[in-house]
């Protein structure tokens, strides 16, 4: 391949990254810490991973979800963690249902929604 047509490429696969954002993607949970507060009440450390390329593309927040889907507590992020890979956020979480024994974490980004990788943790 002659230089040109090298830097065709080259500038043609860049273009293509800039255009499609969600090569980034789906945001992943990596990481949990649950530690119990008070009853009923349960601090998360919630570690997640994303591809994150900018406010086009990025992981915009987590959940904690009963298994029975209900959201039980959920922690907005406000910016991309572009040179924070992964990166970990804390949320406590009160009014968590006596007898509920686990629960599910999942990581939302504003392409894909939800999607990535999920964990599901017991509590303490």
């Amino acid at each position: 391949m002659t230089i040109p047509a090298c830097r065709c490429l080259l500038l043609f696969l860049t273009a293509l990254s800039l255009a499609f954002p969600a090569l980034a993607g789906e945001a992943d949970v990596v990481g949990v810490k649950v530690t119990k507060a008070d009853p009923g009440v349960y601090k998360f450390a919630v570690t997640v991973r994303h591809g994150d390329t900018g406010w086009k593309h990025y992981a915009v927040a987590w959940e904690v979800l009963g298994l029975d889907g209900k959201v039980l507590g959920r922690r907005v992020l406000g910016h991309p963690h572009e040179n924070e890979q992964p990166f970990t956020r804390y949320l406590t979480v009160p009014g968590i249902p006596q007898g509920v024994g686990k629960v599910r974490v999942r990581a939302r980004d504003n392409v894909h929604d939800y999607g990535g990788v999920e964990m599901v943790v017991r509590l303490p």
